[in-house]
């Protein structure tokens, strides 16, 4: 943990963030004159930044022997629409009303003169995260399957509950959801890429044209994937939260389950995903398959028209990057060493959703 202000990222008050080339994303007078307000500890700020998102910022924080998670948007003016901190506060609040693993929220700041955007405060959870490791105890072909059941069926029971019950039925607008996300995205990808992507426009143009019907209306999540989830370090494996809330819309809950097939790994089906979870190459975790039929069986839903929805995840997806890598391009981004490798890797996954049309 550190307790010393570095005068870039952290800096000790409002004063000396004068003059910096970017406002830093802690100031920590600022930030203990709240949470005195709020009464969350006493005494001088331990930080430690935390998670690898690529957008919005996370620090585990303690304080007289209190810890806890602040989570706060990335520095302005960039457009908040994904970087909404009280919308995703909502949603998690409403999704722990019904019982759903989500981290517990603290405090919610609307104040922007604290850290000059929204943010909140949430308990600091002690699990695990799983990407191409697994807990000692969870390191075991039975342990594997339970992983992976359990990641299809949180995502079954999130589209499942009651939206009234839990506050969200006005959390937006359903209709509508997958024509929305195409004609987004379309925009999007004109304004984010400075290359040539000819298949940005053709696999977009599939997609309105094969536009499948909602089934039903759901919470969608948005990001739902295995590095979003935190497990119980101990057997049996159970989902401690779902993370990362700062997409999640009312549509089309298929959305979901499309983008979790596509960025799971199966060792039965290489190349033709976006290989988030390099753990579940291994043994006894089930297939892309199976997870599609477990949710099916849980749910009542058709997966019919699932390679449709694996399209637009893997469409959204080029966009997504191709922004990093423009960016990074224009100097945005130095000392990125992901974004090199998106020259070649966006024109791969543009291939790979042409090759499930």
């Amino acid at each position: 943990m550190i307790t010393q202000p570095d005068g870039v990222e952290v800096v000790a008050t409002a004063s000396d963030a004068e003059g910096l080339d970017k406002p830093p994303l802690l100031v920590l007078d600022r930030v203990l004159a709240y949470f005195d307000q709020i009464g969350f500890g006493s005494g001088p700020l331990a930080w430690q930044r935390i998670g690898d998102g690529q957008s919005n910022i996370t620090y585990l924080i303690e304080r007289g022997g209190r810890q806890a998670v602040l989570r706060r948007g990335p520095r302005p003016p960039l457009p908040r629409s994904t970087h909404d901190m009280l919308r995703e506060s909502r949603v998690q609040q409403g999704l722990a009303s019904v019982g759903m693993p989500v981290p517990n929220i603290l405090a919610v700041c609307d104040d922007e003169t604290v850290l000059g955007v929204p943010f909140y405060l949430m308990d600091y959870l002690d699990g695990e995260i799983i990407l191409d490791t697994v807990p000692p105890a969870l390191d075991t072909i039975e342990g594997h399957r339970a992983i992976s059941e359990q990641l299809v069926d949180t995502l079954a029971d999130i589209h499942s509950i009651d939206l009234e019950a839990a506050g969200l039925a006005t959390f937006g607008k359903a209709e509508g959801y997958l024509e929305r996300q195409i004609k987004t995205f379309s925009g999007l990808a004109g304004q984010v890429s400075e290359r040539s992507l000819p298949l940005v426009a053709e696999i977009g143009a599939w997609l309105e044209a094969n536009r499948p019907e909602t089934q039903r209306p759901a919470l969608v999540h948005g990001d739902y994937r295995l590095g979003n989830l935190m497990f119980r370090r101990e057997a049996p494996a159970r989902v401690l939260a779902v993370l990362d809330w700062e997409m999640a819309a009312l549509g089309d809950p298929l959305a979901d389950l499309g983008y979790l097939t596509v960025s799971y790994s199966d060792a039965d089906a290489p190349g033709i995903s976006l290989e988030l979870s390099p753990a579940t190459n291994g043994e006894g975790y089930l297939s892309r398959a199976q997870l599609a039929a477990r949710y099916a069986e849980r749910t009542g839903l058709s997966v019919e028209h699932l390679p449709w929805y694996e399209v637009l995840a893997l469409w959204k997806s080029s966009v997504f990057l191709e922004a990093i890598y423009t960016r990074w391009c224009r100097g945005e981004r130095p000392g990125d060493t992901f974004a090199p490798q998106l020259e070649q890797g966006v024109p791969h996954i543009l291939e790979v959703a042409r090759g499930l049309i």
